[in-house]
C-alpha cells in the first residue's frame, strides 16, 4: 500500500510519504476480481490511453449489478458480458465508479467475465481518483499508469488480489516497465508491444513507460536494474547500488521475495514521490540520487514483502503493511547507521503516531483513507506497534515472527487477528501479549510516565536501596518498561512490569543513584512535553502542505506554548513569514530559532541560511555573507545545507517567481 496525499514529518525537510486506501469501508466487497487480460495503447503525444480489459470476477453474493472503480478521464465505449452481449452502465464521477446493469442475477459463487473497451485523455490530476494527486498521466518523456490511478476497472484497492496479462503498445523509442515482463516485439506504426504476465494473486497493475536509457545494473547482479531518463543518468548507478543493499538486507531479514527481480523506475517530478508494484520500485526523478531519499527508497522496496507478498484484508488492517513498511525503513536505517540512527528517528515516528490518535487502529475503516489521521495512524503508529512488539519479543523472536507472518500468508490477505495469533505463537508461554494488543490496537492514547522514589543507604557498605513507583494515566495499561539507574559507579538497567496507574519497584545498587530514566532507549510510545511540541509542529507542517498558513501558525504557536525555546517551532514560523514576504518577522523568528534549544541540530545551519537570504533580498550583501559563513562553520550539511551556503557565498540569493 502506498500513500497518496503529500505529507511531511518533523525532519529537516519535507518527506513525502504515500498511502492508499484498502477500500472505502471494512465491509466485504460484493465481488472479487481474480484476473485481467488487458490490451493498452499509450500515445504520450496526444496523452491518450486506449484499452480493452477482460475482467474475470467471482460473485461473493448474488449480483444484480456490478460496480467497478475507473479513472474519470476514461470514457467507456462498450461493455460486453461473458455471452458477448452488450451491457448498460452508469458513471458516478464523484466516486470514480462505473456500475454495470445485469439482465439476470449472477448467483453467489459464480465466476464471470466482462470486457470493457474504453479510452481517454490522462494528463492532469483533475481526473484522478485521489483529489489533487496525479496517479495516471501520459506525457513525454515519462508516462505513468499507477495501480491507484484506476486506469483499468477494479475493486478493493490494495485488498483484492488478482493476476494480470498485459500487452502495452508504446512508441518505438520508449520502454515500458511492468510486473512479469515476458517479451517485446515491433508492431506497425513505429511502435513496440511489451508483454507482461503476473500469475500470482497480487497487485501487478502499475505500468510506466518512457524514453529511458538502457537499464543500468548493479555490478554482480542481473536482478536489479534502474530505468532513468538522460537528466538522471549520472545518479543512476549509485542509486541502484543503494537499492541493492536494501534489497539484500530485506531478503536476509524477511526471506526471499516473490521475485528476486527489482526494477527502480523514474516517475515524473510532479507526480507522487514513490509507488510500487511487484518487481517495481518507482521513485520521482528529482529524488533519484538524493541521499535524503534513501529512506523513501527503502520503504518502497520493502513493499515487495509488506504489500505485495501479503496485503491487508480490509482498511482496518492497513496498519499491518503500512506500519511494517515504515518500520522496515527504520530497520534498514539501523542496519546502515547503527542503533543511534534508529533512536534518533523514533521521536518523529512517535509524533506522527500521536498526532491524530483518537480512534483504535483496528477501526480505521470509518476514517477517510486519504486523511492525515489515516496516514499518521497506519504508517507511524503502525510502525511503533512493531517497534514495541520487537521490544516485547526480543530481536530473534521478532524476526522469526515476521518471517512466520510472511510465510503463512504469502499471496493472501492478513487480518489484525491473524497477526496477533502468529505473534502469540512465536512469543511462547512466557510472554503474555494480550494486554499489549488490547492497548495498542484496540485502544488510543499513550502513557505519560512519572517517577517518584526514595533512596536508602544499606548498612555494612552494601550500597543503596531505591524504593519508588512509576505512575501513568492509563488505567488498563500493562507493559514491561526499562528503568536506567545512573549511579556514582556504573549505570544499571532494570526491567519492571508497569500495570495500571501506579507500579511500585525496589532496586538495589552499589553506587548512590543520581538519576532514574524511564524507557531510556525509547522502546515505548509515550506522551512527553517534547513530543507535544513535535506533534504540534507536525500538524503545522501538514497544514502548510495544504496551503493553510494561518492554521499552521496556530499549531506552531501551540508548540511554543509547550516549549517557548523550541528551535523547530520558531524555524517553521520563520519559513511561513518568509513565504509571506514578511521579512522582519521572519528574521526575528530565525534568530529565535538560533537562540532556542538547538533541537533538531539542523535548525542552526538553516536559520543562518534563511537570515542570509533575507539580507540578500533587502540589499545587505555583507550581512548575508556573514550568515552564510556562519552556516558553513556549523559543519552540518543536512539536506545539503553547506553546499547551498557555499553557492550563496558566490552568488546572492534571488527570489524566483515560482516561490510566490
Amino acid at each position: 500500500m502506498f500513500a497518496i496525499r503529500k505529507f511531511v514529518v518533523a525532519t529537516s525537510a519535507a518527506a513525502l510519504t504515500l498511502t492508499a486506501a484498502a477500500q472505502t469501508s471494512g465491509t466485504r466487497q460484493p465481488l472479487q476480481v481474480t484476473g485481467y487480460t488487458i490490451d493498452a495503447q499509450l500515445d504520450p503525444v496526444a496523452q491518450r490511453l486506449t484499452a480493452t480489459a477482460a475482467v474475470t470476477f467471482l460473485a461473493v453474493q448474488d449480483l444484480t449489478s456490478a460496480t467497478f472503480e475507473l479513472n474519470n478521464g476514461l470514457r467507456i465505449t462498450k461493455i460486453t458480458g461473458a455471452d458477448g452481449k452488450t451491457l448498460d452502465s452508469d458513471r458516478d464521477a464523484r466516486r470514480s465508479t462505473v456500475t454495470v446493469s445485469l439482465p439476470t442475477t449472477i448467483p453467489s459463487g459464480t465466476s464471470s467475465t466482462f470486457t470493457f473497451t474504453y479510452a481517454g485523455i490522462l494528463k492532469e490530476a483533475d481526473t484522478s481518483p485521489v483529489e489533487g494527486i496525479k496517479t495516471a498521466a501520459l506525457a513525454s518523456p515519462v508516462s505513468m499508469l499507477l495501480y491507484p490511478g484506476r486506469w483499468f476497472p477494479m475493486v478493493g484497492l490494495y485488498t483484492n488480489r488478482f493476476t494480470m496479462n498485459l500487452h502495452a503498445t508504446v512508441p518505438a523509442d520508449e520502454t515500458a516497465v511492468g510486473s512479469g515482463f515476458t517479451g517485446k516485439k515491433s508492431v506497425p506504426g513505429n511502435k513496440t508491444e511489451f508483454d507482461f504476465a503476473w500469475m500470482k494473486p497480487g497487485f501487478p497493475g502499475t505500468l510506466i513507460a518512457g524514453k529511458f536509457l538502457p537499464p543500468a545494473r548493479v555490478s554482480g547482479s542481473n536482478q536489479i536494474s534502474i530505468y532513468v531518463t538522460e537528466p538522471h543518468k549520472a545518479a543512476a548507478a549509485d542509486y541502484a547500488a543503494v537499492a541493492a543493499q536494501q534489497q539484500e538486507y530485506f531478503t536476509t531479514t524477511f526471506g526471499q521475495p516473490e521475485s528476486g527481480k527489482l526494477q527502480i523506475v523514474e516517475l515524473p517530478d510532479d507526480a507522487v514521490s514513490a509507488s510500487w508494484g511487484p518487481e517495481i520500485a518507482a521513485i520521482a526523478g528529482n529524488r533519484i540520487g538524493d541521499k535524503n531519499s534513501h529512506r523513501l527508497l527503502a520503504n518502497t522496496i520493502s513493499r515487495q514483502w509488506w504489500g505485495s507478498e501479503i496485503s491487508p484484508a480490509s482498511l482496518n488492517d492497513a496498519w499491518i503493511t503500512n506500519g511494517m513498511a515504515r518500520y522496515s525503513e527504520l530497520m534498514n536505517l539501523e542496519e546502515t547507521g547503527g542503533k543511534t540512527a534508529l533512536q534518533n528517528a523514533i521521536p518523529d515516528i512517535e509524533a506522527g503516531a500521536l498526532a491524530y490518535d483518537t480512534a483504535p487502529l483496528t477501526t480505521l475503516a470509518r476514517v477517510d483513507p486519504f486523511s492525515p489521521q489515516f496516514q499518521s495512524m497506519t504508517l507511524e503508529k503502525g510502525a511503533m506497534v512493531f517497534h514495541m512488539l520487537r521490544y516485547q519479543l526480543g530481536d530473534d523472536k521478532f524476526l522469526a515472527f515476521l518471517k512466520g507472518l510472511l510465510s503463512q500468508y504469502t499471496d493472501k490477505p492478513v487480518r489484525s487477528a491473524d497477526l496477533e495469533e502468529v505473534a502469540k505463537a512465536q512469543g511462547g508461554e512466557g510472554i503474555n501479549l494480550t494486554p499489549f494488543f488490547a492497548q495498542w490496537l484496540d485502544g488510543t492514547g499513550a502513557p505519560a510516565f512519572q517517577d517518584k522514589f526514595t533512596i536508602y543507604r544499606l548498612g555494612s557498605n552494601k550500597g543503596f536501596r531505591t524504593i519508588g513507583s512509576v505512575s501513568q494515566d492509563l488505567d488498563l495499561f500493562r507493559m514491561p518498561i526499562d528503568l536506567r539507574v545512573e549511579t556514582d559507579g556504573k549505570t544499571e538497567t532494570r526491567k519492571i512490569d508497569v500495570t495500571g496507574t501506579d507500579s511500585a519497584y525496589t532496586i538495589e545498587t552499589f553506587g548512590r543513584p543520581r538519576r532514574i530514566a524511564i524507557d531510556p532507549d525509547n522502546w515505548v510510545l509515550k506522551s512527553t512535553p517534547d513530543l507535544a511540541v513535535r506533534v504540534a509542529v507536525l500538524k503545522g507542517q501538514q497544514l502548510v502542505a495544504q496551503g493553510d498558513l494561518i492554521g499552521a501558525l496556530a499549531e506552531y504557536q501551540k508548540a511554543l506554548d509547550s516549549n517557548k525555546n523550541s528551535a523547530l517551532a520558531n524555524y517553521r514560523i520563520a519559513e511561513i513569514f518568509f513565504t509571506q514576504r514578511n521579512y522582519q518577522s521572519s528574521a526575528n523568528s530565525y534568530r529565535d530559532a538560533l537562540r532556542g534549544d538547538g533541537e533538531p541540530r539542523w535548525t542552526q545551519v538553516w536559520s543562518h541560511i534563511g537570515l542570509g537570504k533575507i539580507f540578500d533580498l533587502t540589499g545587505q550583501r555583507d550581512r548575508a555573507v556573514q550568515e552564510y559563513r556562519l552556516a558553513v562553520q556549523t559543519n552540518d550539511n543536512t539536506q545539503g545545507a553547506i553546499n547551498e551556503a557555499r553557492a550563496l557565498l558566490q552568488k546572492p540569493f534571488e527570489r524566483a517567481r515560482s516561490m510566490d
